[in-house]
């Protein structure tokens, strides 16, 4: 439920720097944890039920800048997407012919138990961004196969004959299911032998 007017308060802003309207939603679930984020066309900010106006006014404040930040701080999507798309050509040309032809290839930060889907029936591809800072052999293994999916969606052989030419599939399973390992652990940080 959004809050009540802000005309009361002054304190609290009606909207972003970039004038994007805030909304401030109080849940009697949440004890002492404050979120915020974009979505719908309004920066939505979550707080406790419990909290006091002044409490309000400075955690929206808090949050929103924090939001704005991090928004400023991330690099340009469309650009980033655009090279998504020229690879994912480059791939469809080189290892499938050209026929994997997607709509559309994203980054996406909330995919926590794979490292890519594909929804054929609308040709779109995401991919995890825990992908982003590994070798490229290895984002380009896990773009080709979301791209085969657009082909043949399940895991039977003709899906795999699809991707035979490409050198690096067994190497790129194999880091990938390294990376999946370690993180499952929670091993961070360089590490090497003795």
């Amino acid at each position: 439920m959004p809050s009540p007017s802000r005309t009361a308060d002054a304190s609290i802003p009606a909207t972003t720097t970039s004038g994007i309207p805030i909304q401030v939603r109080r849940s009697a679930r949440r004890k002492r944890t404050v979120n915020a984020v974009f979505r719908d066309g309004v920066a939505l900010v979550s707080i406790p039920a419990h909290f006091s106006v002044a409490q309000e006014a400075e955690w929206v404040q808090r949050m929103v800048a924090r939001l704005e930040q991090r928004v400023s701080a991330e690099p340009d999507e469309a650009a980033s997407e655009n090279d998504l798309m020229r690879r994912a050509a480059e791939l469809s040309s080189r290892y499938l012919s050209g026929h994997a032809r997607p709509a559309s290839v994203r980054w996406v930060s909330n995919q926590n138990s794979r490292w890519g889907s594909a929804t054929p029936g609308r040709g779109t591809i995401r991919l995890s961004d825990k992908l982003k800072g590994m070798p490229q052999w290895v984002v380009d293994y896990v773009l080709l196969h979301e791209l085969a999916h657009l082909l043949v969606p399940s895991h039977g052989p003709a899906f795999w004959r699809l991707l035979e030419n490409y050198p690096q599939t067994e190497t790129a399973k194999a880091f990938l299911s390294g990376a999946a390992f370690a993180s499952s652990r929670g091993l961070k940080g360089d590490m090497g032998e003795d």
